[in-house]
This record gives structure tokens, sequence and C-alpha cells, in this order.
């Protein structure tokens, strides 16, 4: 018992690793923070072991916000050195990011956990074809002011916090839209989900306490042991990322964005 245990522990750290180095993969090639790929890959893993379904989809969406603040900052770094980041844009729409954060866990944490899901699939089915659209019909606009901007960072922030996702499937279209390159636009949406990973960790950490059904192994609603695995592999993956990110054509970039947030929203 105590051996099939162990393997069982085993596997499951296992998973955990490659799945950062999945999500860290997309976070530098794409510019979407990985939240997209491990929120729905976490519900399935905590099933699989067994936790409260009351709680497991809020823990995924807080694993996630925790863990990519390592892949986010290893990201925005790689992204920064190769020079496609606006920090005009990132700088004023974090400062948004803060009041849409609050707004957003306290939302979440009102909401069930199987409508968090039913309402990620539409989102992500709707912001690929989104981003098809943006990809197709740039309009060369300038970027809005830094009311606009901040403004932006609030209404991507509150979402971010619901879906446990890095914004990056809000922020990229509309930089797209408003006539970056797609890869500058990713590199800034990189380095947006920084401050958006930082405040939804630790928002999450402190809504979880006193949770009496959270499985042991967790602060607040972040469980550690994923969020181990996860960073484990992240950083180097998303470093990867980053730098194939710039060497594939801008239009296959894109399309890979569209490609998997249609397919993700479909699995929900």
């Amino acid at each position: 018992m105590h051996l099939s245990f162990l393997w069982f522990a085993m596997e499951t750290y296992l998973f955990f690793m490659l799945l950062g180095a999945v999500a860290g993969l997309s976070a530098g090639l794409l510019g979407v923070g990985g939240g997209v790929v491990m929120v729905p890959s976490l519900i399935l893993g905590f099933s699989s072991q067994g936790f409260p379904p009351e709680v497991l989809t809020h823990m995924a969406v807080a694993t996630s916000l925790a863990a990519m603040v390592v892949t986010a900052a290893s990201s925005a770094f790689a992204h920064n050195k190769l020079g496609s980041v606006d920090w005009f844009a990132v700088r004023w729409m974090a400062s948004g990011v803060l009041l849409g954060a609050l707004v957003g866990v306290v939302g979440s944490l009102q909401l069930k956990g199987a409508w968090i899901q039913v309402a990620f699939g539409i989102f992500l089915m709707a912001v690929g074809l989104r981003v098809f659209i943006a990809r197709n019909n740039v309009k060369g606009k300038l970027l809005p002011g830094p009311f606009g901007l901040a403004a932006a960072g609030s209404v991507i922030g509150a979402v971010s916090m619901v879906f446990g996702i890095g914004g990056g499937s809000m922020t990229v279209p509309l930089l797209m839209r408003y006539g970056l390159a797609p890869k500058q636009a990713m590199g800034s949406s990189a380095a947006l989900g920084l401050p958006i990973a930082v405040l939804g960790g630790v928002l999450y950490a402190l809504g979880g306490r006193g949770d009496q059904i959270l499985p042991e192994f967790t602060l607040g609603y972040v469980y550690l042991p994923a969020f181990a695995g996860l960073v484990l592999l992240g950083i180097p993956f998303a470093k990867l990322g980053a730098n194939v990110a710039h060497r594939l054509p801008e239009r296959q970039l894109s399309g890979f964005l569209v490609a998997m947030q249609c397919l993700l929203g479909r699995y929900y």
C-alpha cells in the first residue's frame, strides 16, 4: 500500500513538472502566461487526486497564478533582452491591474467551480476568434493614453483573476489592434503577466485561509506540491519559448495562439 502511494505521488509530481514545461514554453512563445494550459490540466490533475470539487477549480486558478510568477518573470526577462517589450504600454496597464485583481478575486470566490469552467471555455474560444480578426484586420491605431491603458489593465486584471491566466489572451489582441507587431505584443503581454501573477498568487493565498475542506500542503488555495513541480521546468522552457518566438514568422505565431485557444475552449 505504501509503495503504491509512493508511485502515485511520483507520477503526479512528474505530471506537474511536464505541465510546467508546456506552460513555460507557451508563455515564452505566445506571451499568454501559460494559464490557458495550466488551469484545465490542473483541474484534471486535482480531480484525479480526489480533491473536493467545491475547491479544486479555485485551487487550479490559484496555483496557476502562483506558478506564473516564475514563468512570467523568466519570459518577460527573455523578451525584454530581445527588445520586444513596449514598457510604456506595460507600465500604464499594470497601474490598473491592482483594482481589477481585487474585484476579480472577490468575484471568483463567490462563483461555483463548474461555472468558472464553462465560462473559461467560452472565453477561450471567443478570444481565439478575436485574435484571428486582429491579425487579419490590424487597424494601426495609436495606443490609448495612460487612462485608457489603465482602464484596459483593470479589465484584464479582473478577468485574469477569475480564470487563473496571465492576461495574454486579451493583451495580445488588444496591442495588435493598436498596431504593435505580434512579437512586440507578445513580449509586452509576457511582462504584464508578472504583476497579474504576483497579485493573484498573494490574493488567493490570503483568500483561502481558514477553508476547512482544503487538502494538506496548501497555502490558501495554492497547492504547494503542484507549484513546485510547475516552476521546476517552467523557467528554462519559458526562456526557450521566447527565443523560438523570435525565430518564427509573426503570422505563424498569431496562428498558433488562435489554434491553441480554440482547442482548449472546445475542451471545456
